[in-house]
């Protein structure tokens, strides 16, 4: 009653018309004894895959690729948790309030549990390097730093923008399909009952979340003045999510992977159904009736880029052509491998066969670089400055001048994320509350000029002898001569930050580079002229 509090993240929304309701009310008298009963099955499932002796079955590259997924996903689940209150302060609704307060304690909850389950694989996975640095460090090398600002994204700028459109609209009703429910089924596949044991205890409480974000959707619209922002907002908070979640969970199902049924789904027939069908379909295009624009061209153009694009494969080539900058083993694809691709992408072989052919080759070291800095037909791409996945379907690639820098684009749509919806006007409204994307934004800029060598050893991915690289190109630890070191990196060329070199480059350089590069590909193949 005497103190009025500062409101430290703000929103460009009004609340005037809105009903207060959450149709989904969860009261903590019913809710901790479900918690409770869940708990109980997981930390049973963790004793049971102990004594089961489960780590000496699963499948070694799909427990590779958790050493990268379990860093990152723990970050999520705490920024979620993190950005409820920034509602408490923006929604005018009790009710709803307490719904948040609930995921808040959701969110908590789920990372602590995927936290132990990192932990679990730690302590009894037979190559725990990587499992016991991640925490700290998947935020310093190439990959990680993605799904960090994925996870950032849920507590910056506006807090409607961030911890409502794109955490409880998009995220978790859609992306969480494919996240929780189509990875844990690959898990088990690969002899891993203990994930799906876990997020699928996560995945049950995503319900509730996706009724507070529709609850706040729909008092949202009941002002006409947000119509403009939630179109914003919709088009900015589908496509980063779609450019950072199909990057990570396609690459981990398709290529984290050794179930290679034929009757088993496509990441991109589970898309279409889960996602497609499911959220766009059943969820979005029902918004129309409210008289909101969805986004479908971004919609379809993600099923573009998924299916006739190859997007997931393109990332999957990246994350292995730059392995030596992470904290896990990436296995070559076999034969097997290449027949499955081809039968569920035709014409895969043709685009990526012959450099998966080349990875192989390079896997062990043999007087050669690593692949990157080997002439394999690749061209290292550049950063996208939005959602930092690379710039990997080349003909996308779109620059702009921002601030006094040349950045790098994916797409179109995030050149417009960064140039046009995350500023402090938005089509001639004031929007104060969105912020911008700065900062040192680039993986490879913060590290430009360096030898790998000193990169890696920066980093910390480094084994206990202090030149061995935690991370190789194979799943071979038996034979010492066949382990990437220090001293095979510092043969190398420094690495060097395609967007210092862009920078440099003058402005009639800096045209016929983007002319050549939007030419080059698929599978980053550089473009050689006509």
């Amino acid at each position: 009653m005497y103190h009025q509090p500062v409101s430290q993240y703000g929103t460009d929304y009004t609340f005037r018309k809105a009903q207060k309701k959450d149709p989904l009310k969860q009261v903590l008298r019913s809710y901790f004894p479900m918690q409770e009963e869940k708990d109980h099955r997981v930390y049973g499932a963790s004793d049971g895959a102990i004594r089961g002796n489960m780590f000496r079955q699963v499948q070694e590259r799909w427990l590779e690729w958790q050493k990268l997924f379990l860093s990152i996903i723990p970050l999520p689940e705490i920024s979620a948790a993190r950005a409820m209150p920034l509602l408490f302060r923006n929604v005018p609704n009790p009710e709803l309030h307490n719904g948040q307060a609930i995921q808040m304690i959701d969110e908590v909850r789920h990372s602590t549990i995927q936290q132990n389950l990192k932990r679990l694989y730690m302590n009894n996975y037979i190559d725990p390097a990587g499992f016991n640095s991640s925490l700290r460090n998947f935020q310093n090398d190439y990959c990680g730093t993605i799904g960090r600002q994925f996870a950032e994204g849920f507590i910056t700028g506006d807090a409607i923008t961030a911890a409502s459109i794109y955490l409880t609209i998009v995220a978790e009703t859609a992306f969480t399909n494919t996240l929780f429910v189509a990875m844990p089924a690959e898990a088990a596949a690969n002899g891993d009952y203990l994930l799906p044991t876990v997020f699928h205890s996560v995945q049950s409480d995503e319900s509730r979340h996706i009724s507070n974000g529709y609850a706040t959707l729909l008092m949202a619209l009941a002002d006409e003045g947000n119509h403009q922002l939630l179109e914003r907002d919709l088009r900015y908070a589908w496509w980063n999510n779609h450019r950072v979640v199909d990057a990570a969970i396609g690459t981990f199902i398709e290529y984290g992977t050794k179930d290679r049924r034929k009757d088993r789904e496509s990441y991109a027939e589970m898309w279409r159904r889960w996602i497609y069908d499911d959220y766009y379909r059943s969820y979005l295009v029902p918004l129309e009736k409210y008289g909101l624009v969805i986004p479908h061209d971004l919609i379809e153009e993600a099923w573009n880029q998924i299916w006739h694009k190859g997007y997931v494969h393109e990332v999957a080539q990246f994350f292995a052509t730059g392995w030596l900058a992470n904290y896990w083993r990436i296995d070559p694809m076999t034969d097997k491998d290449f027949e499955w691709f081809e039968y569920k992408y035709p014409g895969w072989y043709d685009r990526y066969g012959k450099w998966w052919e080349q990875y192989n080759r390079l896997s062990t070291p043999n007087g050669h670089h690593p692949i990157v800095a080997e002439d394999v037909d690749y061209q290292y791409p550049h950063r996208c400055w939005t959602c930092m996945v690379p710039c990997l379907v080349r003909e996308d690639m779109v620059m702009a001048e921002v601030d006094g820098q040349w950045r790098t684009y994916c797409h179109e749509a995030c050149r417009w994320t960064d140039v046009e919806a995350f500023r402090p006007t938005f089509q001639g409204r004031n929007t104060p509350n969105m912020g911008q994307l700065i900062g040192a934004r680039e993986w490879e800029t913060l590290y430009h000029g360096w030898n790998w060598a000193d990169v890696v050893q920066d980093m910390g991915f480094v084994r206990d002898d202090g030149k061995t690289m935690v991370a190789q190109p194979h799943l071979n630890l038996d034979d010492p001569k066949k382990l990437w070191t220090l001293d095979h990196l510092r043969r190398m060329p420094n690495l060097q930050s395609p967007n210092v070199l862009l920078n440099q480059m003058t402005d009639e350089e800096r045209a016929k580079f983007h002319a050549d590069y939007i030419r080059g590909g698929p599978a980053g193949r550089p473009y050689r002229g006509e």
